[in-house]
């Protein structure tokens, strides 16, 4: 045990089993319903939702307990909400492309990411992130998870005319969500490390009393796996015509993984005071290891998971928490009808507070230097109001470039950012065109 200790290196960030576990448990909860979200969105390609459900655990198990491991990062994995939508209805449905082949494009992109990250293109992409927007990344992302919580809590519904309005305050699940917020935050303030796990189990607790929720169908038996393991055609995705689906699926898991990946190490405190991420190597590999193996087992695009930040708020520091994560997902393969039981108003007051706990990060912006202080901005305001972290991660470094140029600047900045900034732009053009 002692060298497991010092393997993650325990002492040094001042954690513990009890702390590690903790903050496992608060990450799965607040990433659970994946379980149940991700089978519904996929099988509208024809995918058997039994089979969905049994990968969507194991890849994330599986992923998950590879970044602990690996990397010793408390980064949790799994199939990603946005790349899921875009292999549906963005490949499988306007395109026509069987979803054998579209999980083909997945494992080519994972693959692709693997021999990037060999030949250490990805670790210079993330050295080369200005540091002023590794905090607007942080920030950004932490608006992003508190408006999912505000919108699951119903306390900000959709409207035609406004894009956002306020929701019915007097209906019951909303004031369960508000009450679970008032009594976690009354928690937090309290120093009480468990505070987010003890809020979630508190509102479902007088959810299920107040038949709010109720316990969903069971899960289906490992066997169903069959349905959609190393199903995926390779060759069919190798044609010409889905170079774009590769390449789609490549740049948005990249900016996505980045972006959580600064937000969740700033948020632990473990990025080194040069603004390099120690091990990156690893937690590049792990990631695209995840993405490879979540398309042989018949799932779109594992990403690292931004709710992440939870279980680092509950005091989540090493390997450890992503590893319990990554068993609780395993578990889940037999438990399900129990996680089926924990309402969005349980969880949406730990993404509200993780938002509010990271607009700290807004400190470390030099908002008296425009140069800095205008790509920050940008950056933070584009990824909650796009739904997309790597839409605001590049509207920022695309902007901190053309700022650096046009005011004088431009040796300042690299050869590498002036490369990546050109490919952004012309993303831009390209979503632009459509």
């Amino acid at each position: 045990m002692r060298s497991l200790e010092r393997y993650f290196e325990f002492e040094r960030l001042g954690t513990s089993w009890r702390q590690e576990a903790i903050a496992g448990l608060t990450t799965f909860l607040t990433m659970a319903y994946i379980i149940f979200v991700n089978p519904s969105i996929l099988a509208e390609t024809g995918m058997p939702p039994a089979a969905v459900t049994a990968a969507t655990c194991v890849s994330a198990g599986l992923a998950s307990i590879l970044m602990g491991a690996l990397a010793r990062y408390p980064i949790a994995m799994a199939p990603g909400m946005g790349l899921n939508a875009y292999f549906t209805y963005g490949v499988v449905k306007a395109m026509g492309v069987p979803w054998q082949t579209a999980l083909g494009a997945v494992f080519l992109s994972g693959a692709l990411f693997l021999v990037l990250t060999a030949l250490g293109i990805r670790r210079w992409l993330v050295e080369s992130i200005p540091r002023p927007l590794y905090a607007a990344v942080a920030v950004g992302i932490g608006l992003f998870i508190a408006l999912i919580g505000l919108k699951n809590a119903g306390v900000v519904v959709p409207n035609p005319a406004t894009a956002l309005t306020l929701g019915n305050l007097r209906a019951p699940a909303t004031l369960l969500a508000l009450a679970g917020l008032v009594l976690t935050a009354a928690l937090l303030i309290g120093g009480v490390r468990a505070a987010i796990l003890i809020g979630a189990a508190v509102t479902t607790a007088a959810a299920v009393a107040l038949g709010l929720t109720k316990i969903s169908g069971g899960a289906p038996p490992l066997e169903a796996l069959s349905q959609t393991a190393f199903q995926l055609n390779i060759p069919a995705a190798l044609q010409l015509g889905l170079a774009e689906v590769v390449f789609a699926f490549l740049f948005v898991d990249l900016f996505d993984n980045l972006g959580t990946l600064l937000a969740v190490a700033h948020r632990a405190g473990l990025i080194e005071k040069d603004g390099r991420i120690p091990r990156i190597e690893r937690i590049l590999a792990a990631d695209s290891v995840a993405t490879i193996a979540g398309s042989l087992a018949g799932t779109s695009t594992v990403v690292s998971y931004i709710e992440s930040a939870a279980g680092v708020a509950a005091g989540g520091r090493s390997g450890v928490t992503a590893i319990v994560t990554g068993l609780l997902f395993l578990t889940a393969l037999w438990v399900a009808p129990f996680l089926g039981v924990i309402p969005a108003a349980a969880t949406a007051p730990a993404l509200i507070l993780v938002g509010a706990l990271m607009m700290a990060h807004t400190a470390e912006i030099e908002w008296t230097d425009l140069r800095a202080a205008i790509p920050a901005f940008l950056t933070i305001v584009a990824i909650p109001t796009t739904f997309s972290i790597a839409n605001g991660l590049s509207l920022g470094l695309l902007s901190y470039t053309m700022l650096q140029v046009l005011t004088g600047r431009a040796r300042s900045v690299t050869p590498f950012v002036y490369l990546l900034s050109a490919v952004l732009l012309l993303r831009f053009l390209y979503l632009g065109s459509g």
